[in-house]
């Protein structure tokens, strides 16, 4: 598989999935030293792990539309330098104010990340294979978490906590001179891409163009595509995926130290589990989306099957994870829940792919996922007022991220369908 140019594309892009949930992780596992070190409350750190979101969300439409109109190689490229400088800067704060402002521009950084890798994708994959190639780069983002726990949380017992998101940084610079060096935007800029490939992916983008025109032959704006109820829907159904992801990212570890008093280094250790399988999820959701499509030959049917049941099992076991006694039980839970979740991760991804114009792809993409992202910046913050008005107790928040997922559940199960047979052809009706 890695012979191919294309799938060199996806391991680079799954590398700086790793270091992208390591640079995201590294707060949440320092959390319970920097709360101590800067003498914040639960309320307060809530609104640390909220700030990235404002930033992150609007980057994310910022850098898909970007990605668009510059090129998703040169916006990958600024972003991974821009969010790598930002984490090793977290060093620097010194207060609230100044972990907040830090946090924000971070988040600037890695908003471009999904949607600039998604039009990556688009320029170098056919479409029978992208949900497998999107699958795969994504389920770097887990695996960076499950190495964040370890890795993190050994440097700041060891070294302290600012050392970590220094060190983090030079990895994310180190990565970036590779990405410079190698790729291209599109397969034929680059001379290491063979004649057969060029062709096994034009032929499999051949019949795109007829999504992005109306039945009288007007071509289709950018605004057209995101009031479209199957975006919207797409987008609500992202939403309940990060809300459940965000308070994993972000409390699950602090839970871990206070509700089943596990000590940093064990936290650490325990936290890799569900990470682990996540990242397994991810790489086999794609996979088992594509294979469905296969064997029905109907691209939406195939996601919302993937959608609709797995978010709805992540919604039982993510509800029940903070009612168990056991550290053991809660851990068990909230990993299989994560697994389920991140068998949905490539998918949204692959609803816009097949829905969605070439020279569209990047601002819709950016603009489900800005929509997506505000579960970023409403969920911690919710938690973390939860957990102060409850005294300590988790329980109401776990149900509350079960309750959210469900609904998504339902949305894509309703709005995302086939186009109806007396469309004119089956990918103008989208």
């Amino acid at each position: 598989m890695i012979k191919s140019q294309r799938w060199f594309v996806v391991a680079l892009l799954f590398l700086a999935g790793v270091i992208n949930y390591l640079d995201r992780a590294a707060l949440s596992i320092a959390a319970p030293l920097i709360q101590k070190d800067l003498h914040f409350s639960h309320a307060q750190m809530g609104i640390v792990f909220s700030s990235f979101f404002i930033g992150y969300a609007l980057f994310n439409f910022v850098g898909g539309v970007l990605s668009d109109k510059v090129g998703a190689k040169r916006v990958f490229g600024t972003a991974m330098g821009v969010w790598s400088v930002f984490c090793g800067a977290t060093a620097l704060a010194s207060g609230i104010g100044s972990l907040i402002v830090l946090r924000v521009l971070f988040g600037m950084g890695e908003g471009p990340f999904s949607s600039s890798n998604s039009k990556m994708v688009n320029n170098w994959f056919p479409r029978k294979e992208v949900a497998s190639a999107i699958g795969v780069i994504s389920s770097g983002t887990p695996l960076g978490g499950a190495l964040a726990g370890p890795v993190v949380g050994f440097m700041a017992v060891q070294f302290g906590w600012r050392w970590a998101f220094v060190a983090i940084m030079l990895l994310g610079l180190l990565w970036l001179v590779f990405w410079a060096a190698t790729t291209t935007e599109h397969p034929h800029e680059n001379a290491r891409v063979t004649p057969d490939e060029i062709e096994l992916i034009r032929a499999g983008q051949a019949d795109e163009h007829a999504i992005a025109h109306s039945a009288n032959g007007e071509r289709l704006g950018l605004r057209h595509f995101l009031k479209k109820p199957i975006i919207l829907a797409t987008a609500f159904a992202f939403f309940s995926y990060n809300y459940v992801l965000f308070f994993f990212l972000s409390w699950f570890p602090t839970y871990l130290t206070e509700a089943h008093h596990l000590s940093l280094r064990d936290m650490s250790f325990a936290t890799v589990i569900p990470w682990l399988l996540g990242s397994i999820g991810l790489a086999a959701g794609g996979f088992i989306s594509d294979f469905i499509l296969r064997l029905t030959g109907k691209p939406l049917l195939s996601r919302k099957l993937v959608l609709g049941s797995c978010l709805g099992a992540a919604a039982v076991c993510v509800a029940l994870a903070g009612r168990v006694a056991s550290t053991q039980g809660a851990v068990a839970l909230m990993s299989v829940s994560i697994f389920f979740l991140y068998v949905t991760g490539a998918v949204y991804w692959a609803v816009i792919q097949d829905t969605v114009p070439r020279e569209h792809v990047g601002g819709v993409g950016g603009f489900v996922h800005l929509l997506a992202n505000l579960a970023g910046v409403i969920g911690p913050a919710v938690t973390g007022f939860i957990v102060e008005a409850t005294h300590g107790n988790y329980a109401s928040a776990f149900v509350l991220a079960g309750a959210i997922a469900v609904l998504g559940a339902v949305c894509s199960l309703v709005w995302i369908r086939e186009p109806r047979p007396s469309a004119l052809n089956m990918k103008r009706a989208w």
